[in-house]
């Protein structure tokens, strides 16, 4: 039951609860239709929409639940941004300025909103949205006021940029994927809560989280890359009407755990070792006031 004061589920995401979640090619049947169970028996019961996106280039098995809604960013939205920068600098041949190196690596390691605004307002909407149409992230829509938490994303878009980032394609070079990805890999402790949860110790954890409340509840979003050691998989999870930012956090980590869980019960070394998760900290996504006529 969810809890006092929490806000209603989701009537057409509760229908989807009842119908397959995963897929695979037929040697991962089994892996797919136990993945589509516990992400199930994760969600069972939470109050607020959320949606969930798995892909394991390993075993072929693919999730995807609500994954075309919308929701807002909030922070995640940090990790196109630098994309995006990253594919305009290719283009222009010129490389990153220390400045921009800088504003990159507080943005993304420590989710600093100034950082974020200044390469936003750098970028401007048109570079924005030249890379989404590259990246064929066709969901994604970026905010027009300049309140870059509150642009609208979905759990399919979200994948689609982590499978970028993860692996040759003609969108961003491999000094681009291995420069926003060392990033991504080099959040601080306090941050690197949500979908790492549960993850091997001996995978390198790629990590964006996103935390933003609202008059609807807090929105709490979380992707993550996760490779090495014979890994290669990636999972996207967002959430929104959670009571609290730690309610939030719960449900995104009760898909994590059971995600790794599973797809990890396989390997070699059998090593099931959880995360170390720090609290969650304050909210990091505060956006740029609206103007008053937008409002």
């Amino acid at each position: 039951m969810a809890a006092a004061g929490a806000f209603p589920a989701d009537p057409a995401q509760a229908a989807a609860a009842r119908s397959g979640i995963c897929s695979a090619p037929a040697a991962h049947k089994r892996l797919a239709r136990r993945l589509s169970r516990d992400i199930r028996g994760a969600l069972a019961g939470r109050a607020g929409t959320f949606a969930v996106t798995v892909d394991d280039r390993v075993t072929g098995v693919t999730c995807r639940r609500n994954e075309g809604r919308q929701f807002d960013a909030a922070s995640v939205v940090k990790a196109t941004i630098l994309a995006a920068l990253l594919r305009w600098h290719q283009e222009t041949g010129q490389p990153l300025s220390d400045d921009e190196k800088y504003l990159a690596t507080i943005m993304i390691t420590q989710s600093d909103n100034g950082a974020a605004t200044e390469l936003w307002n750098e970028l401007g909407l048109d570079r924005l949205q030249h890379f989404l149409d590259l990246a064929q992230m066709t969901q994604t829509q970026l905010n027009d006021y300049g309140a870059w938490g509150l642009t609208q994303i979905t759990a399919d878009d979200e994948l689609t940029l982590l499978r970028l980032l993860t692996k040759g394609n003609s969108v961003l070079s491999a000094y681009s994927r291995r420069f926003e990805l060392g990033l991504m890999a080099g959040v601080i402790p306090g941050q690197r809560w949500g979908v790492p949860a549960g993850a091997p110790r001996d995978v390198t954890v790629h990590v964006k989280n996103g935390w933003l409340p609202l008059s609807d509840g807090w929105h709490v979003n979380s992707i993550g890359a996760f490779t090495g050691h014979g890994r290669d998989y990636m999972m996207a999870v967002l959430t929104d009407g959670n009571p609290t930012m730690d309610y939030g956090v719960a449900t995104v980590e009760a898909v994590a755990q059971v995600v790794h869980r599973d797809l990890n019960a396989a390997q070699p070394d059998g090593a099931l070792l959880a995360a170390n998760v720090d609290p969650a900290p304050s909210p990091d996504a505060v956006v740029p006031a609206l103007p008053a006529a937008a409002r």
